[in-house]
């Protein structure tokens, strides 16, 4: 686990997990994490605001449609939460096809949102699901129902994922390049348990 940053799903057993010590987490911990994730995003939001404004303009004046886009995601313990973000596909990007994996140079994204997905300003909006505590800065990325539903048929131990808050950005974002396959989020889930185990403030 040290060595490669990630544990190896296939080895897991639920004995391991209930009685390891680094999945017990203390209230000192997760108080400590939410004081730094309002007061990071609070000057996050003061930081950007002005950043914010142009990426809206830019928005407003490059394609038709909502500034915003938001979205059903699956937070900690499972609850559904709404993501905000800068929009970055068309209006109709799911009209005919519904929910599915986002590809590399997906025809879908706008030419303004490519630059916003690859600069990570598209995400600047979750800020605001920081603030309300529905997300942390640090933490596995938050999925849509859709795809948790498959995935979790899939993949063992995938809801382990869920027992803390998702994150802003994650080591599974670190660590692992842009997924969009079973497999990606089989490699990034053997991440984000490694976080999970190994949580702490300095980590963060």
């Amino acid at each position: 686990e040290r060595y490669t940053g990630k544990i190896a799903v296939e080895n897991l057993r639920p004995s391991w997990m209930i009685f390891s010590d680094g999945f017990s987490k203390s209230a000192r911990l997760e108080l400590a994490k939410r004081s730094s994730d309002i007061f990071a995003s609070l000057l996050g939001v003061l930081l950007t605001a002005p950043l914010m404004l142009l990426v809206a303009i830019a928005l407003r004046l490059s394609s038709p449609g909502p500034v915003l886009y938001w979205q059903t995601r699956v937070g900690q313990h499972g609850r559904p939460f709404t993501i905000y973000k800068f929009r970055s596909m068309r209006v109709d990007a799911e009209a005919a096809s519904g929910a599915v994996w986002s590809p590399r140079n997906d025809p879908r994204v706008t030419r303004l949102g490519r630059f916003l997905r690859r600069t990570r300003l598209d995400e600047l909006p979750q800020l605001w699901n920081v603030l309300k505590g529905e997300m942390s800065l640090v933490g596995p990325r938050p999925e849509r129902p859709e795809f948790v539903a498959e995935l979790s048929q899939q993949i063992r131990f995938y809801g382990q994922r869920h027992v803390v808050r998702p994150g802003l950005t994650g080591w599974a974002q670190v660590r692992h390049r842009y997924g969009a396959t079973v497999d990606d989020a089989y490699e990034k889930l053997q991440y984000d348990l490694f976080y999970i185990k190994n949580m702490s403030f300095a980590f963060d």
